[in-house]
């Protein structure tokens, strides 16, 4: 994961903040859109079961439910983040009046993101400082990248920036129907600059340089946040109508999923009824992938020895493909969002408080909840081993070996360093949300 914030796109910070009874009065007069954070919250929250369970040695997805639905709850991570960032792009023009400062804002925002991920973010990761052999092109990566061009996009009309963005999400799995030129292009000269738009995989950064292992490319997720910019006008109309159309548009888009995936002809490289779904590996000690993701036709091949075992229909009917985001993956993701903002929109209590604080802080929850939970993984294993496994500080989560025989964690222990962490989260989020709003600074921004 891993989908993203109001840092990434702080569009109306409020003079004051103490996250009580009267926020929603005051975000009201400052524009604010709460139903925005408290969306984003939810979807970090759930972003932290995946990132727990990288640490955890479950595989991403799997025969039994239990653990299918543990990495498929978080795939409603990103589609929202990149989404709400756009959207929050544009609430943030609409607040400075000016496309100019909109477009250094985002320039200077996603080089800021694309930097942290290559650094800060890569070491907490992995609690080693191994750059020569790994580098991570992870979602934070890809966010960044695509405020860049977001930046030159925002000049375009406001239909032109729509029409674009959606005939990208339809079309672009027609790549699908030509493997070979694929291939071809994986291959060519250009084959590094493919793999970051589109394709994938490792990228050698120099002929002696490390490899930058490329997790999420450019296209589609550069479409799906001009989208939530082009749908930006939709979130500052009166609550009644945006609710409206969030709710017709969301049940739209989740019953265009069960369409498309129900005659399984387009929309995503994976057939479910057609052929069998891909073999799922089991093993003795399960662990978070470790091959470059390359292209969703290629199958990685389990190793000898470990035993295959068919992914129920039910489950291959859900599991589409993220890398990269295919037609039906985000038909299936961001029409459960939508209904989820029309749900929220007038959302009270202290569950919505605190989602809400989370989603008015994302980067800073973010750049915390990576160390805290693979520290938390560290205390995990000192206490069931005695020591902290040296596992834990490979090269997650893409180019770490399988874990050690006996480590991997039960659901239940996956639940419950989980529910800590995020419980841990909520003292210091809430702590610099009203700190940056009371401060007002700018630097603080782009935390």
């Amino acid at each position: 994961m891993s989908t993203t914030t109001s840092t990434l796109s702080e569009y109306a910070p409020a003079p004051s903040m103490g996250l009580t009874a009267d926020l929603r009065a005051r975000a009201s007069v400052n524009r604010r859109v709460v139903s925005i954070d408290i969306v984003r919250g939810v979807v970090m929250v759930l972003m932290a079961i995946d990132h727990v369970r990288v640490y955890s040695g479950q595989p991403a997805g799997g025969p039994t439910p239990g653990i299918f639905f543990t990495r498929w709850i978080t795939h409603f991570v990103a589609p929202a983040f990149v989404f709400l960032a756009g959207t929050s792009a544009f609430l943030y023009g609409q607040r400075v009046g000016d496309k100019k400062k909109l477009a250094r804002f985002l320039l200077t925002r996603g080089l800021w993101l694309v930097l942290l991920e290559l650094t800060v973010l890569r070491v907490a990761w992995t609690f080693n400082f191994d750059f020569a052999h790994y580098l991570l092109a992870g979602v934070i990566w890809m966010i960044g990248w695509c405020m860049v061009l977001m930046s030159a996009i925002v000049f375009l009309p406001y239909a032109a920036i729509a029409v674009g963005s959606v005939a990208i999400l339809v079309g672009h799995n027609l790549t699908d129907l030509f493997p070979a030129a694929l291939g071809a292009l994986r291959q060519g000269s250009m084959s590094a600059l493919w793999k970051i738009l589109y394709l994938g995989g490792g990228v050698k950064l120099g002929e002696n340089g490390p490899p930058l292992v490329i997790l999420f490319v450019i296209i589609p997720w550069i479409a799906v946040m001009a989208a939530g910019y082009a749908f930006g006008p939709v979130m500052s109309a009166p609550p009644e109508r945006r609710r409206s159309i969030c709710m017709r548009l969301g049940l739209a888009l989740t019953a265009a999923f069960v369409l498309l995936r129900g005659l399984d002809v387009y929309g995503d490289p994976r057939p479910w009824r057609r052929v069998p779904p891909p073999p799922v590996r089991v093993s003795q000690s399960p662990s978070a992938s470790t091959t470059p993701p390359q292209t969703q036709t290629a199958r990685p091949q389990p190793p000898p020895g470990a035993a295959r075992v068919q992914m129920p229909k039910p489950l291959a009917f859900l599991s589409t493909a993220k890398y990269p985001a295919s037609l039906s993956f985000l038909l299936m993701t961001l029409g459960p969002m939508f209904v989820l903002l029309a749900l929220v929109d007038t959302a009270s209590g202290p569950v919505a408080r605190m989602l809400e604080t989370f989603g008015r802080v994302p980067f800073f929850y973010y750049l915390l909840h990576i160390p805290l939970i693979h520290l938390a993984a560290c205390i995990v294993s000192l206490i069931r081993e005695g020591s902290v496994n040296p596992w834990l500080f490979a090269n997650h989560p893409m180019m770490n070996p399988p874990a050690p025989a006996g480590y991997t964690w039960s659901l239940p222990l996956l639940y419950l360093v989980w529910a800590i962490v995020v419980a841990v989260l909520y003292v210091p989020c809430r702590w610099f949300a009203r700190v940056r709003a009371e401060s007002g600074s700018a630097a603080l921004r782009y935390l």
